[in-house]
């Protein structure tokens, strides 16, 4: 049986949906399956994103912003929001998903400072919420 599937959705899924993609393949990896997608994609995952997980030793390989359309037709067991946009734009799906909303600071634009941080961050918060959500 394959690991339930959660989706990170955020705006334009290009800094925090991304590094939460990452972080969840990393840190529950055979657990989860996570992917992400964005309300109104950017056209690129955000450079400091991109360093931020490197600096951690995370894979950035295939990382590249989705619209939410593009993932309806996965069968998804978990929406995670993380900003209150997406929040409030949450799509609905085909069949009932369980959602949370957990925002983070949107870095987009700062110093790789700041993505360090969202980083950390999401690692501390995120990670946990979703493995109490799933029962994992």
């Amino acid at each position: 049986m394959s690991p339930p599937t959660v989706l990170v959705l955020c705006t334009g899924n290009s800094c925090r949906s991304q590094m939460a993609e990452a972080l969840l393949n990393h840190d529950l990896a055979g657990q989860v399956r996570a992917i992400s997608a964005g309300t109104r994609p950017q056209p690129k995952v955000a450079d400091g994103a991109i360093e931020a997980l490197k600096l951690a030793g995370l894979p950035t390989d295939g990382l590249f912003p989705k619209d939410v359309e593009a993932v309806m037709h996965e069968d998804i067991a978990l929406v995670v929001t993380v900003c209150d946009n997406a929040k409030e734009s949450c799509p609905v799906f085909p069949k009932p998903v369980r959602a949370i909303h957990l925002p983070f600071h949107d870095p987009h634009g700062e110093p790789l400072a700041s993505f360090i941080a969202v980083r950390d961050d999401i690692r501390a918060r995120l990670v946990p919420a979703v493995r109490a959500a799933l029962g994992l």
